[in-house]
């Protein structure tokens, strides 16, 4: 037996609720549905109503004696968190649906939770590697630009440096929401994948104009050559037909979007593992996008606008999700910190503000007097 009719039934609905409910998306679904798969093979399909908090212990300790398959490993906290939780979450909501109240306690589905320390480890954010802008140009200088696949591949890790969308986003993007005379794209959500459905204006990062310029050698190429409109994808897929040899080889491109963002990351890895480099998926760009910004933004409006530039309505979004300081760096700003520094030439914020009232002082007088002579004029 390798399924129970009524678990199928109630797995049913409870991806719908997640979905029409929770708003959420495909994949937060399917990691869902994963854990709950795991559960149900764990005990060997019985019935959900059967449930009780002997099962979540003894799942939880089987769950820790498992291995990834691909590395032989044992699987992470993370992992084992996020299982666990996909599960709670599922008997809590289960708890409360006709048929399973009176059969399952509420209380139970807390034996899914990890200890305190697991749990700690699971969550900790740590430091994940970002490409440098010498990597990148580095990647792009030693791409292959003769066929027309590979210019697309060049271009696209391009555009990913000087936009830095999303590659779901990139995926589903068409000609016309490039315009390369107003250096900007425009992400409507209405046909663009954008993370929580938003629609924003991007405007290219300064990230050098020959990374532009790659991106508009590509974008005149479909307009100009395959005559291209605007409804067609940016970055097309590949055809792929039965050669003479009767091996499938690469011919050109449909006028197709690519369906997920896999073919994207492919693309970057094999350009990062042919430059010898190790792989940085697409959505590292953003951070090497954000490290720059740090370094060049010399105000809070620069910075605010440079972190609107990436989709993100709050600041906040931009520093505490890719704003962390390197390792590498926070070193060298504690040993810069440990030099004396020469006293600042600037005045200090009691001076300033007395400098600003003053001036606003003097402009008051001076409307003063002139309303006094319009008044005599009269």
């Amino acid at each position: 037996m390798n399924h129970h009719p009524d678990n199928e039934r109630i797995k049913h609905k409870y991806f719908t609720f997640l979905k029409e409910c929770k708003q959420q998306d495909e994949s937060s679904i399917d990691s869902a549905a994963a854990a709950i798969s795991r559960f149900e093979s764990y005990t060997k399909y019985r019935d959900f109503k059967a449930f009780n908090f002997n099962q979540a212990i003894g799942f939880k300790n089987n769950l820790a004696k498992q291995t990834n398959q691909r590395t032989g490993k044992p699987l992470s906290r993370s992992t084992l968190n996020s299982t666990l939780r996909h599960l709670k979450t599922f008997f809590q909501w289960l708890s409360r649906e006709p048929g399973y109240k009176s059969r399952i306690p509420y209380s139970d589905t807390d034996y899914f939770n990890l200890s305190e320390k697991d749990v700690r480890i699971a969550t900790a954010r740590r430091e994940k590697p970002v490409p440098t802008m010498e990597q990148i140009k580095h990647v792009l200088e030693t791409m292959p630009n003769n066929s027309a696949i590979e210019r697309r591949n060049r271009s696209l890790i391009a555009f990913i440096l000087l936009t830095g969308a999303r590659d779901s986003a990139i995926a589903s993007m068409k000609l016309k929401h490039v315009d390369i005379s107003g250096h900007s794209v425009f992400q409507d959500a209405r046909e663009v994948n954008t993370k929580f459905s938003k629609t924003f204006t991007t405007f290219f990062f300064p990230v050098g104009d020959d990374i532009q310029q790659i991106v508009a050698d590509w974008v005149r190429y479909l307009r100009e050559e395959l005559l291209w409109g605007d409804d067609d994808p940016l970055f097309p897929k590949t055809n792929v037909v039965n050669g003479d040899d009767k091996m499938f080889e690469a011919t050109g491109f449909k006028r197709e979007h690519w369906s997920t963002a896999s073919p994207i990351r492919a693309i970057f890895r094999n350009a990062f593992k042919s430059a010898n480099l190790p792989y940085f998926n697409p959505h590292s760009f953003r951070k090497t996008l954000v490290t720059l910004g740090q370094k060049i933004c010399q105000s809070p409006e620069e910075f605010k606008a440079w972190s609107q530039n990436l989709g993100h309505e709050q600041v906040l979004t931009t520093l505490y999700s890719y704003g962390e300081v390197q390792q590498s760096r926070q070193g060298e700003i504690i040993q810069q910190l440990s030099t004396p520094r020469v006293e600042s030439v600037y005045p200090s914020p009691d001076e300033f503000l007395q400098a600003v009232m003053g001036r606003l002082d003097a402009q008051t007088r001076g409307k003063l007097r002139a309303s006094r002579i319009s008044v005599s004029l009269q």
